[in-house]
């Protein structure tokens, strides 16, 4: 973070998560890393943020897990996965947390994982390479698709890589029939329509910072929704950066996706 000029960092698990199919140790391994990121924050004033860890698929522990995270260790959000076995964030499954996370008008940051449904579907291929960004835009589209996205008007969704392949599928998200898609995406959108809803969520730049991804993420979203992200210790940060400046954003967007979007959704960190 010193050596490439990055003030703070917010701290989350990656894929593949907590869940291994044992309530008990997905209940100690959520509780363990969101206490070790809670002191890693308190060590580090400023320098670092918390996106704790749910025990999902399991809901009361879940439940539980949220009431600590925000009440004693004063967690910035929460991070989950894309999806969880063959369910995605829109399916009613999940309704009792996303509802408590609504209530709580939390930030909820999303990394891909590969579900059951789509893995080792080519040999060689890692998840990596199509899948997480393919579950990124389903997961969208079932918070779409479901209305489950006005449920949660309160969320603030964060969506690793760019929202996944959502950009070029916009068109068949029913954004807008064939002969009127682009004079929609000029439009303003109808409240809780779904443009309005990809419009307020959030997206970051991890394994994403090429021309074609960010332009067409500017053109659905703004650039005003887009945050910094590296996927680090998977991506470099040097990297991301050097790529932001390659596409085509003014001096100000790039301001804006550096720190100043990031500080809408933690202000306490505007310091």
């Amino acid at each position: 973070m010193d050596r490439d000029g990055v003030a703070t960092s917010m701290l989350s698990c990656t894929t593949p998560g907590v869940w291994f199919g044992d309530p008990e140790e997905t209940r100690g391994l959520a509780r363990e890393m969101n206490d070790f990121g809670a002191r890693t924050v308190s060590d580090h004033k400023n320098r670092f943020g918390l996106f704790a860890i749910l025990p999902l698929p399991t809901i009361d522990d879940s439940l539980r897990e949220i009431e600590y995270a925000f009440e004693t260790l004063k967690a910035d959000g929460v991070g989950i996965l894309s999806s969880y076995g063959n369910h995605w964030l829109g399916d009613p499954i999940f309704r009792p947390v996303l509802d408590e996370l609504n209530r709580r008008n939390a930030v909820v940051y999303v990394h891909p994982t590969d579900a059951p449904c789509c893995q080792e579907l080519m040999p060689g291929v890692g998840p990596g390479t199509v899948e997480y960004n393919t579950d990124t835009a389903r997961t969208i589209f079932s918070l779409l698709g479901s209305n489950a996205a006005t449920r949660y008007n309160n969320i603030r969704f964060i969506f690793s890589h760019g929202g996944g392949t959502m950009p070029s599928l916009v068109q068949r998200f029913g954004i807008g029939q064939p002969d009127n898609i682009n004079q929609n995406l000029r439009a303003t959108p109808e409240p809780n329509s779904r443009l309005y809803h990809l419009r307020r969520f959030y997206y970051d730049t991890a394994q994403s910072t090429n021309m074609v991804q960010m332009q067409g993420l500017k053109t659905i979203a703004g650039a005003g929704q887009i945050v910094y992200g590296t996927d680090y210790p998977f991506g470099s940060l040097a990297k991301h950066l050097a790529g932001l400046r390659e596409c085509g954003f003014s001096a100000s967007e790039l301001n804006g996706i550096h720190r100043e979007n990031a500080l809408k959704l933690f202000p306490r960190l505007n310091s």
